[in-house]
C-alpha cells in the first residue's frame, strides 16, 4: 500500500480528465453529463468519508469521557 496509494491518487484525477476529453471528442456536449455523474459520485464518497470521520471522533470523545469518569467514581 506504500506505493499503491500515491499511485491510485496521482493516475485517478489525470485518468478522469483524459477520460473526459475524449468524452468531448467523442460525444461532445454529452460530456457534461459525465461531468455532473463524476461530481455526484465524488459528492457521495465525501458524505461516507465525513460521516465516519465524524462518528469516530464522537466515539473517540465518549470514551475519554468514560474514562475520565471511571476514576472519579472509584474515588467516591
Amino acid at each position: 500500500m506504500r506505493i499503491a496509494k500515491p499511485m491510485l491518487m496521482i493516475t485517478t484525477p489525470i485518468g478522469l480528465v483524459l477520460g473526459l476529453y475524449e468524452g468531448w471528442r467523442l460525444a461532445g456536449g454529452l460530456v457534461f453529463i459525465m461531468a455532473a455523474l463524476m461530481l455526484v459520485i465524488a459528492a457521495a464518497f465525501g458524505s461516507v468519508i465525513w460521516t465516519i470521520r465524524k462518528e469516530r471522533r464522537e466515539e473517540e470523545e465518549r470514551k475519554k469521557a468514560a474514562a475520565a469518569a471511571a476514576p472519579a467514581q472509584t474515588e467516591s
